[in-house]
């Protein structure tokens, strides 16, 4: 033990002076992390080194293989198909996950997606998957594994058995200050992904005043790290950078986005801003998993698999199959909750929405009661924003900005006062956003 110790203080002395690590030296250090054999104080002058002194591809490769090592790796022999995935750095009204893969398994793929809950002022995917009635998103790896060749898709929570070193390495950095630091973020949301046993992954990097990374130039190195590891650890992965300066679709708000989520696979209205992304991100990964020639090809073959109902009829499958009720998508208001109060916020002049603060927005629901505060709050699935305008948009005063939804009046008038705070209307006219910036391969 004492031997270890010293090794961990020669290893954080080499790292703070700048030097590379060794893949041996890393493979040690994250093992004694799972162990417990390297305490909270190493970890913690760990991250701040690499925050400080980076890494270079080498270093970044063999600390991501050895996390995914330091818990089980799913093993997907024998499938007729690729096994793919889509990763969001995160972002308001993003629900791209619960339609992207049902979209990509009726094309033909495996889709083992496990997904993170809200972080921040961020919406998660489990969150809004349990405000289905009934669905389960924890399981034993054995049963998800099953539902994966079965059905072609699943989408369950992390769990302990998949790099648990992650885990005690992100409750380090949380409280160190080293969130933002690019080698680990790659780290950490790398060994989830290869952990899946994947063949493919497509990336959506967010950026604007909603993303976590909100400038451009910072979206884009992050973007190019995780392309470069994971490629260097074996699997093929592309990235698109996504715009995040307003949200995504026209909700936000667990129970609203899974509704939006149902129109738009039965094909009742989609949202062009959301559409573009999803449909961009599907196609890359088909395209990556062999199953189309190129990605007009893939668009034009997710278009059809939309027509026929058969994105629909994976959606159904899945949530059937955790748990959550059958005639979800025929009957989503029976299931849904409502919240009390729902009712317009209008705008107070007449002009054009020059920009949002998404991130303020992002707020607004979880002060409704949407999100988490303290790891200990109990989510209200029925509040939020829906119907939201987008930047550019043309406004009259006393018109629509959005609906609010709240659990009582006095939380819709605070909410209704953060969103005219976060959304600016100005007198002259304005150009819409683009949705999708760039693509990196």
């Amino acid at each position: 033990m004492m031997c270890f110790m010293r090794d961990v203080q020669k290893l954080l002395d080499k790292k703070r002076r700048g030097f590379a690590l060794s893949m041996e030296e890393i493979h040690e250090f994250v093992n004694g992390i799972s162990t417990g054999a390297v305490t909270d104080a190493q970890l913690g002058a760990f991250t701040m080194a690499v925050r400080f002194r980076g890494m270079n591809l080498p270093e970044q490769t063999a600390l991501t293989l050895a996390m995914r090592d330091s818990g089980s790796v799913l093993n997907w022999q024998g499938l007729d198909g690729p096994v793919l995935d889509k990763h969001s750095t995160g972002g308001v009204g993003d629900w791209v996950s619960l339609v992207l893969a049902p979209m990509v398994a009726a094309a033909g793929a495996y889709i083992p997606m496990i997904s993170g809950r809200g972080l921040g002022h961020t919406g998660g995917t489990l969150d809004k998957l349990e405000s289905i009635p009934g669905f389960s998103v924890q399981m034993e790896l054995d049963d998800f594994s099953k539902l994966v060749k079965r059905n072609g898709l699943a989408m369950i929570g992390q769990g302990p058995k998949l790099a648990p070193a992650d885990g005690r390495m992100y409750a380090v950095r949380d409280v160190s200050g080293t969130v933002s630091s690019i080698p680990l973020i790659v780290a950490s949301i790398l060994s989830k992904k290869l952990a899946e046993g994947l063949d493919g992954l497509v990336l959506d990097v967010k950026t604007g005043n909603g993303a976590s990374i909100s400038g451009r130039k910072d979206s884009r190195e992050l973007a190019d790290k995780l392309c470069q590891t994971a490629r260097s650890a074996g699997i093929a992965c592309h990235a698109l950078i996504t715009d995040m300066n307003q949200p995504l679709g026209w909700s936000a708000g667990n129970a609203l986005e899974v509704r939006e989520a149902i129109d738009f696979v039965t094909g009742k209205r989609r949202n062009l801003r959301f559409t573009e992304v999803v449909m961009g991100l599907a196609a890359e990964l088909l395209y990556m998993g062999g199953l189309f020639a190129d990605r007009a090809d893939a668009l034009t073959g997710i278009e059809v698999l939309l027509e026929k109902g058969s994105v629909a009829e994976r959606f159904a499958m899945m949530v059937a199959a955790q748990g959550g009720p059958k005639d979800l998508l025929s009957r989503p208001e029976l299931y849904l909750r409502e919240a009390e109060v729902v009712r317009p916020v209008l705008s107070g002049r007449a002009g054009w929405i020059h920009g949002m603060d998404t991130r303020a927005l992002g707020m607004a629901v979880i002060r409704l009661g949407g999100g988490r505060i303290a790891q200990s709050d109990t989510i209200d699935p029925s509040v939020g924003l829906s119907e939201i305008l987008s930047v550019g948009d043309p406004v009259e005063a006393g018109q629509q900005l959005c609906l609010l939804h709240a659990r009582s009046e006095n939380d819709w008038s605070a909410g209704a006062e953060r969103v005219n705070q976060a959304i600016t209307v100005s007198g002259e006219p304005c150009e819409a956003l683009p949705a999708i910036y760039e693509t990196i391969c």
